[in-house]
Order: C-alpha cells, then sequence, then structure tokens
C-alpha cells in the first residue's frame, strides 16, 4: 500500500515538473524582460520599444501613446526636435506669467496715480508732471488682482503645469537622446525668454526670488 502510493506521489511530482518546463518560451522571455523593457504592439511586427533602463533606442521607440511611433530614424529626429520646443514653450509660459503681473501692478499703480488729485487741476501740464512723479512715488503695500486677472493668471499657471508633466513623463522613458533634448530646450528657452534687465535699486533680489525650473512646473 506504502509503495503504491510513494510511486503515485513521485509521478505527480514528475507530471509538475514537467508541465513547468513546459511552459512558453515567450512567458518566460517577459519575465525576464520585465527588469529591462518590453515591446508592446500587435501582431504587425510594428511594436514599441518601452524601456525602464537607460537606453539610446533611435527605431521603433515610442512616447505617451502608440502614435507617437517612431518607425525611422528621420522620424525620431523630429521627435526630439518637438521636444525641444516643448521645453521652449515652458520657459515662455513662464515668462509670460512674469510679464502679466508686472502689467497688471503698473496698472494698477497706474490707476492710483491718476485718481489722486493735482495741486492746480486747471493746468494739464502740471497734472501730468504730477502724475508722473505719484507713479514713481506711489508704492501700494497691498494688491489683489480682480476676477478676470485672476482667472488669466490661473490659466497661464495650469499651462505651466501641463507642460511640465509631459516634459516629466517624457524623461521617465530613460531614453538618453530625449533627455538630453530637454536640457537642450531648458537652456535655449532660459537663454531667450529669461534674458531680463535686472532692478539695480534692490541690488539684484528680483533675480533671487525667481522660481527655480522644477518638474512640475
Amino acid at each position: 500500500m506504502s509503495h503504491s502510493m510513494d510511486m503515485a506521489m513521485s509521478g505527480m511530482d514528475m507530471g509538475t515538473a514537467t508541465s513547468t518546463s513546459a511552459m512558453p518560451s515567450s512567458t518566460a522571455g517577459m519575465a525576464m524582460g520585465g527588469m529591462g523593457g518590453m515591446d508592446m504592439g500587435g501582431g504587425d511586427g510594428k511594436a514599441c520599444k518601452i524601456s525602464m533602463l537607460w537606453n539610446w533606442d533611435t527605431v521603433g521607440t515610442c512616447f505617451l501613446s502608440k502614435s507617437w511611433h517612431n518607425t525611422s530614424k528621420g522620424m525620431f529626429a523630429g521627435s526630439c526636435i518637438g521636444v525641444i520646443l516643448l521645453v521652449l514653450s515652458l520657459e515662455f509660459l513662464r515668462r509670460a506669467a512674469k510679464e502679466y503681473d508686472r502689467y497688471i501692478l503698473a496698472q494698477h499703480t497706474r490707476s492710483l496715480a491718476e485718481a489722486s488729485p493735482g495741486p492746480n487741476s486747471s493746468s494739464d501740464a502740471v497734472n501730468k508732471n504730477v502724475a508722473r512723479a505719484a507713479t514713481r512715488t506711489i508704492t501700494p503695500r497691498s494688491f489683489r488682482p480682480s476676477l478676470l486677472q485672476q482667472v488669466i493668471r490661473a490659466l497661464l499657471h495650469m499651462l505651466q503645469f501641463a507642460v511640465a508633466y509631459f516634459v516629466m513623463l517624457l524623461a521617465m522613458y530613460y531614453n538618453g537622446y530625449i533627455i538630453i533634448c530637454i536640457f537642450i530646450g531648458a537652456f535655449l528657452g532660459y537663454f531667450v525668454f529669461g534674458w531680463e534687465s535686472f532692478n539695480v535699486s534692490q541690488d539684484g533680489k528680483d533675480r533671487m526670488q525667481e522660481e527655480v525650473t522644477v518638474c512640475c512646473g
């Protein structure tokens, strides 16, 4: 009785080992290749190369979706140019938001200067001179933007956040060429849109108050 049970158990062990060894090689390959990367796509032979490790892949790479599939080196070069322009647009939005804040603040200061009466209201020339002097001397302690102005500020901030988030997602593909293009775009973007005058009266403190470029705006 015990002899027959031992034979049955050994037969089960052999069957389990046989079924394990008969697993498809593609399944094993996915298990081993999951640490480095994978090919995603249909059965047409045009799979997307997606890697979670540093790589220098060009042809066959996909970014963000299957429709962004670089099937040739020319298409990959176009993707690199597009990434540079994307980062350039991020720096443009940062500068646009800063310039808009300056605009609404100058508009508020100008409205205060126009509201203050001049000493000789009968003379237009004197009123203009007084208005200019008041514009230089009036420094409002606080200023709250209007509803429309705040909507525009929030829209610019949202666009910055969205573009920066897409740049972060592109960097997560660990493609060396794409990451280099991100750095190039940041350099060119700040060179073009960050070239402005410093306020000498503040001893350069206005430069220190600028926000640092981060991944998410």
